[in-house]
Formats: C-alpha cells, structure tokens, sequence
C-alpha cells in the first residue's frame, strides 16, 4: 500500500473514533449533572449504541452494499452525524435529548464497519496491514479523551462544548470521506439476502455445545461490561478524581499494548485461558473500582482503568478469532455479524439498562453508594467467569476450525 493511501486511511480512523470518543465517555456525568437526568435516563441513552448496533446491518447490508460507494455513504452519514450532534448540544431536557441520540447513533454506528470496508479494499494483506491502520482508531479515541482534559471541560462543567466539537469533527471527516479512495458498492446489482444481513448462516454454530456456551457467555459477560462504558466516568468525577475523561484513556493504551502482544499470548495459553483470563480481569477491575479512592486508593483506580487491554483484547478479541477459526471462510462474515448484533447489539443493550437500574437504587445524599454498586458487576461477572470455566471444554486446532 502506498504511503499516501496508508497515510489517508489512518487519519480516517482516527477522524471516525475522535468523533465517537469525544462525548461518549463523559455523556453519564453530562446527562446528571447538567440535564439533571436519573440513572435510568443515561443507562436509556448509552442504550442508543447498541440500538444503533442493531439497526446498523440493515444501513450497510441492505443499503450501502447494494446502491453506493463505501466513501461515499460514509460521507453523508457523518454530515448527518454532525447537524444531530449540534442539534443535541442545544438541548437542556432528557426528553428532547434522546430521539436526537438515537438518531444520532443509527447513523453513527454503520461508519465502524464502513470505514473498514474502505481500508481492506486498499489492502493486499489485510491480516498484516490492518493493524496498523486500525489502531489509529484507538488513538483517535485516545486523543478525544485527552482533548477534553487539556480544555478542563469537566472541571468547569462545559460538557456541553464536547457535542459541538464531535459536531464539528464530524462535518470535517463528512467532507473529507468524499476523496477517500473509491470502494465501489461491492454487491451492486446482487441480491442481497435479509438472512446474509444478520448473520442467520451462522446459526449453525450453536449447534456445536462449546460454541453455544461461548455464545451465550459472550452475551452475559456484556452486561458487567456496560456499567464501566456507562458509569466509569460519573463514578470517578463524583469522587473528585480530576481530569477523569483524560486518565480514562490509559484504558485505551493498555488495549494497543495488549493487542500487539496477543500473537504471543494466543500461542502458549491457547482459547479457553485467553477467555477465562479475560473475564477474570472484569473482576478484578470493579473490585479495584469498589475499594479504590480519589486518595490513598488512587493506584487500585489506575489499575481498574489499565485493566481494560486484557478485559477488551483477551475477550473480546480472541472471541474474534476464535469465531472466525470455528466458521471457516463459507460463513466467516455471517459469524462475526452475528456475535457482533449479539454482543454490542442485545448483550450490552441489556447491560446498560441494568447498570442504570442498579446506580438509581442506591443514590445517596453524596451521590451514590459505589462500593455496592461496583460489588454488583464483579459479582456478575465472577457467575459468568464460573460457569465458563466449566462449562466450555479447551478446543483443539481442529475443533476450533470446526
């Protein structure tokens, strides 16, 4: 790939995750305290991720497959990304606030597999160039998080700023997609199926007990998930750690570090202790999180937040490949869109409701009781933990490749 392309691809995803990042850590502290929103209302609006995730094959499956250019559909979503997004800066009730989301992340959530599509087009070697690429995603993220640190949006509680910078991102990355390299609509012309869209071929899978007990485990493991997403931050600005958004993103660096070493780990551990490990990690973190303070807790809230390459990479990651190992090339797209709209889709759906269900029961004059709440994640995910590490039997290479 020439270094122009690789150089343009790389600001894309950086652009696309800056975008995402910049309001979407710090959204549950935004919606508290300055809409006055309840627990519930900010698990309803993280709820519009997974929302998005849902409706999201449908847009680049039954739409931009079909009738447009990767870079082109890619570009107009993003200019309607950003009106939403300025649109949503302005609101001051929970009510107004949430359609104007929701509309937000329909339209959001297909640019993840979009701008993926554009930089495998470009590719000769994906599974040895798209690393390189993606990763600036995550330091797109990275930066939204230190951004909002630099500009003290937090301390002076001007969250509000941070829709309009993702607003102004957004129109920035919505005019650049149009001279991004040209992906045409790769099943232009061709039939495309409703069971392709969501991954119904890859229902076979579940026939198999070891794949079934991942599956369902995948789903579980989402809910403990949802609560770091939707109550990391709230939970650390109402213990007065400063610059929160900004010392969030060393979960960030730990998931590149570990993504990179993962070859290594993959090969000695093998499946089931990559998972196991992985899930453990959920434990531990929110354990770190409970008995963690502003003070001389401080490095078990690090530890908590450095936790996130081995919880994300270990799990998330290797579930990824063990995916594509068990499909095989036949079905490989159907397997991964169907624990895709299984994870991110139902599980962390459901998760996010439960995590604002949870933090509303136990408001206290202070703000909330968060020992008992982080105690209710750790415990979800040690049962999960648990019955996956009985349940699902190690596979050998070739069980794995079905």
């Amino acid at each position: 790939m020439l270094l122009a392309i690789r150089a343009r691809l790389a600001l894309m995803m950086f652009l696309n995750f800056f975008v995402w990042g910049m309001w979407f850590v710090t959204m549950g502290t935004y919606l508290t305290k300055s809409l006055q929103s309840t627990d519930v209302e900010a698990g309803m609006a993280y709820g519009t991720q997974s929302l998005g995730a849902i409706i999201a094959p449908f847009i680049v499956g039954l739409i931009a497959d079909r009738f447009f250019a990767a870079q082109k559909i890619l570009g107009f979503l993003h200019l309607c990304g950003a009106a939403l997004m300025y649109f949503i800066s302005q609101q001051t009730v929970f009510d107004q606030f949430y359609p104007l989301l929701l509309g937000y992340m329909i339209v959001y959530m297909p640019t993840l597999a979009l701008v993926n599509a554009i930089a495998f087009k470009q590719m000769q070697a994906p599974e040895k160039e798209f690393g390189s690429i993606r990763v600036w995603g995550t330091i797109g993220w990275i930066a939204a998080g230190l951004t909002i640190g630099w500009l003290a949006l937090e301390q002076q509680q001007l969250l509000q700023q941070t829709y309009v910078i993702a607003a102004a991102i957004s129109a920035v990355l919505g005019i650049y997609s149009f001279t991004l390299p040209q992906t045409p609509a790769p099943k232009a012309g061709q039939e495309v199926k409703l069971k392709d869209v969501l991954g119904l071929d890859a229902l076979g899978l579940l026939k198999d007990k070891n794949y079934f007990v991942f599956f369902i485990g995948s789903v579980l493991i989402c809910i403990p998930l949802a609560f770091y997403y939707q109550e990391t931050n709230k939970f650390l600005n109402e213990i007065n750690v400063q610059q929160a958004a900004s010392k969030m993103t060393l979960g960030q660096m730990s998931e590149t570090a570990f993504l990179f070493l993962m070859p290594f780990f993959f090969s000695r551990l093998g499946v089931k202790k990559m998972l196991l490990i992985g899930m453990t990690a959920w434990v531990v973190r929110y354990l770190c999180f409970a008995w963690g303070d502003a003070d001389q807790g401080m490095a078990l809230l690090y530890l908590g937040i450095l936790l996130h390459g081995i919880c994300y990479d270990f799990f998330f990651v290797t579930g990824q490949i063990y995916t594509d190992e068990k499909a095989g090339p036949q079905i490989r797209s159907s397997a991964q869109g169907m624990i895709t709209l299984a994870t991110y889709g139902v599980g962390m759906l459901i998760g996010f409701q439960v995590a604002g269900w949870t933090s509303a029961q136990y408001i206290t004059e202070q703000g909330h009781n968060w020992t008992t709440i982080w105690y209710i994640p750790a415990g979800i995910a040690l049962g999960v933990t648990l019955l996956f590490a009985i349940l699902f039997q190690n596979p050998t290479k070739q069980e794995a490749n079905g």
